[in-house]
């Protein structure tokens, strides 16, 4: 198993040679295993040990075995304890989810302190095979088929090529000692339910079962890696990125007879989970939103809008003074008295300054504004209609301030002065305002 593992590393893990490792050890058979065959290939290596406190006095056990062997071994090992059960209540978490958050945070945290460069753990084919079986039960995509990567980011698994009864034999003939779980020995949990009822009996079925389940997960990863070729392809002619935010055409996507497959595989790295509602965003009205925890979609017109969640303070202020000449915060903004009127955009206007009232305000817009949109004639015009007859997003609405003097609007911002402040033949003092 030893030479095996080194072929294993050399052919696929070659950067890990002379890098500092950073082994994950609990104290059961796999890790044990993985920290002995390391520790025998001579690579430079640590233990980081966590204890959970879930199974009250076998969890400083386990810390204590674990202590005990770096010590007669002369290892470095960290260790920590958790709080797993109040930390899975405080954040509404399951127990497994709780303490795989705990474990992966303080190992990355040992990653960056300690200067270590990739983490260790020691799955193996049989997680991998429960894993994939999880995923399957609960339904999933083809991702969730793929089963555990040997790679990600800085977290490398190098036993997944071995199998349960490989590993345990290796233990044996080198008198490897281990502490056992009790936990493993129930089925509260559902990878249990499955190594000890269903795994079983696909291995009845098929004594060669593992090594044609492997085979078949490889037959995933290349239809995977494909799937995801094709998907980089058809992402160019239908995405279009826009800053942060990300348009996608839905007259191009529609085209495409299983657009709801890019789709999935364009959100799902956004954290979305209501697919169907998603699905439906596409003949749905504009205005219609999805979110996920961090980001939105919205259908806008002839769009689906991906775009990161800003929280607004709609209460938001800031007070410009007379003779100030620049604004830095929320945005950036010029004042320069001049004696004429140069070309007028979007991003600069000429106001008359003795009908401002200081201090200026910029602020967010409110339902219930009213302007009057410069170069039409007649009655005030509610903000909100305004941005409606200009077809602006959602997205654009959020993002815009207002130029404020004595709670009326001078300016929208890039968008439109109001007409009341305008320059006429009457005016003497002409204020130059512009944003940067």
């Amino acid at each position: 198993m030893k030479n095996s593992l080194q072929t294993h590393i050399n052919q696929n893990f070659p950067f890990l040679i002379g890098k500092k490792l950073l082994l994950a050890t609990s104290g059961g058979l796999d890790s044990m295993v993985m920290l002995d065959l390391f520790h025998k290939l001579s690579f430079e290596i640590a233990i980081a040990h966590c204890n959970f406190q879930l199974r009250g006095i076998e969890s400083f056990e386990d810390q204590y075995f674990v202590e005990n062997y770096a010590e007669i071994n002369n290892i470095e090992l960290f260790a920590t304890q958790f709080d797993t059960e109040a930390f899975a209540e405080d954040y509404k978490l399951s127990t497994q989810v709780a303490a795989r958050e705990l474990r992966y945070s303080w190992f990355y945290e040992l990653l960056e302190s300690k200067n270590f460069d990739y983490i260790l753990t020691a799955h193996h084919a049989d997680d991998n095979l429960e894993t994939f079986l999880i995923n399957f039960v609960r339904g999933t995509g083809l991702a969730g088929l793929t089963g555990i990567p040997a790679q990600n980011d800085k977290i490398i698994r190098p036993l997944l090529i071995f199998s349960r009864q490989e590993i345990e034999y290796y233990a044996k003939k080198n008198s490897i000692k281990w502490r056992e779980d009790s936990s493993n020995e129930s089925d509260k949990y559902l990878r249990n339910k499955i190594r000890h009822n269903l795994v079983p009996i696909l291995k009845e079925l098929n004594p060669d079962f593992l090594s044609s389940f492997q085979k078949t997960q490889k037959y995933l990863q290349e239809s995977k890696t494909m799937a995801e070729d094709a998907s980089i392809m058809i992402y160019q002619q239908v995405a279009k990125e826009n800053g942060e935010d990300i348009h996608f055409d839905l007259n191009q996507l529609k085209k495409l007879p299983n657009f709801r497959s890019y789709l999935y595989q364009w959100l799902s790295e956004f954290g979305f989970s209501a697919w169907d509602d998603i699905y439906d965003l596409v003949e749905s009205q504009s205005g219609k939103q999805v979110f996920s925890n961090e980001f939105r979609l919205l259908k806008n017109r002839d769009f689906l809008i991906l775009s990161p969640i800003n929280f607004v303070d709609e209460n938001e202020e800031y007070f410009i003074n007379k003779n100030q000449k620049e604004v830095k915060v929320p945005l950036n903004l010029s004042f320069c008295k001049v004696n004429d009127i140069t070309k007028e955009s979007n991003t600069t206007i000429f106001v008359d300054e003795d009908k401002l009232w200081f201090p200026l305000v910029l602020r967010r817009w409110k339902e219930g504004d009213t302007f009057r949109p410069f170069g039409m004639e007649g009655k005030s015009k509610k903000v909100s209609k305004f941005f409606k007859d200009e077809k602006m997003s959602l997205m654009e609405k959020e993002n815009v301030w207002l130029l404020c003097s004595d709670n009326q609007i001078v300016w929208i911002l890039g968008i439109r002065q109001d007409e009341n402040f305008k320059i006429r033949n009457t005016t003497k003092n002409i204020l130059k305002i512009q944003l940067e």
